[in-house]
């Protein structure tokens, strides 16, 4: 039975691929994109861009995968201020200044925006298989009841930046693992074939692991999950960023934020996203849709939500 599942699994992600070739494909070295990167490398030639802040932990991942697979392979090193101006139109286009959303935003934006100096006029990304097979750190620690419920809920609340980033320079995010009949297989396997012990550890996208796992190399298929902001070495920037507003100024701004826009902002670098997001958008209260307010910033939220996606607080 696990040796039909893994060839259905095998077939669908090749046809999800063929489905949604790509001139560039974004590689950070991870399960996801390693296995793009396996299957695309048999139907065209991408070429394979990394965000790679100094000797990012995605660095020596995504060049193995690169050379393993034959692809060509560009690293954007973006520097402070290059991370500011992109963090800023990452903030325009989602209408956010919810740190991680930001953080993670700007990598992508980062990869996106060189691939359009590049010439290439689409990026493939590995955007759903996190959401869809179970890789997030917190679905590891969840019983069956709550595991399949964490998953339904992510399936309906499922949006991905590569997609309006993309648009907001004519480009075209292709993302193989949201392909509808993948979508469909992935979403009917067991959360015990997701989510499952292997040698001395729990994992996450146990299934996708081991279905691949011969075709990328067991170094590629068993990486750790990394936050595409961690991986990428971009948190190093956006802490760098932080460290620009000095402690006065933070307490001074973040009051002043909080009795006119009944907006609480955790830290400095919040600050400084926030003040992006105001001088597009002005204060968030009541932005948004639904009849739940969030209590740190006021923007409007539907009634099942537990996440601010304007300010990122959690829960709400």
């Amino acid at each position: 039975m696990l040796a039909k599942l893994i060839e259905l699994l095998r077939g669908k992600l090749s046809e999800a691929v063929r489905a949604n070739l790509a001139d560039g494909l974004l590689l950070s070295g991870g399960l996801d994109t390693s296995i793009l990167a396996c299957l695309a490398s048999r139907y065209s030639d991408p070429l394979a861009l990394t965000v790679s802040v100094g000797n990012s932990p995605d660095l020596m991942y995504a060049r193995r995968a690169a050379k393993l697979f034959g692809l060509r392979h560009h690293i954007i090193r973006p520097g402070l201020d290059e991370y500011e101006a992109a963090a800023g139109h990452v903030i325009r286009e989602l209408k956010t200044f919810d740190t991680m959303e930001v953080r993670g935003g700007t990598a992508v934006y980062l990869a996106l925006l060189k691939a359009k100096e590049l010439g290439l006029s689409s990026l493939m990304t590995g955007d759903g298989g996190d959401e869809l097979f179970a890789g997030y750190s917190f679905y590891l620690e969840l019983d069956r009841r709550r595991l399949i419920s964490a998953l339904r809920r992510t399936w309906r609340g499922m949006r991905f930046s590569s997609i309006p980033l993309a648009q907001s320079l004519g480009l075209r995010a292709r993302l193989p693992y949201l392909h509808e009949e993948l979508k469909r297989l992935a979403m009917g396997i067991d959360p015990s074939l997701k989510v499952r012990k292997e040698g001395s550890g729990i994992w996450g996208k146990w299934i996708l692991r081991k279905a691949f796992e011969d075709l990328i190399t067991p170094e590629l298929a068993w990486r750790p999950k990394l936050h595409i902001s961690a991986g990428s070495g971009i948190d190093l920037l956006a802490e760098e960023l932080a460290s620009g507003i000095d402690v006065g100024l933070y307490g001074k701004l973040s009051k002043h934020y909080a009795e006119q826009d009944a907006v609480r902002l955790r830290d400095a670098e919040q600050l400084v996203y926030y003040r992006h997001f105001r001088k597009a958008y002005g204060p968030p209260a009541n932005m948004g849709r639904g009849s739940k307010l969030c209590p740190a910033c006021r923007a409007r939220a539907r009634r099942s939500s537990v996440h601010c996606r304007f300010c990122g607080a959690y829960p709400i």
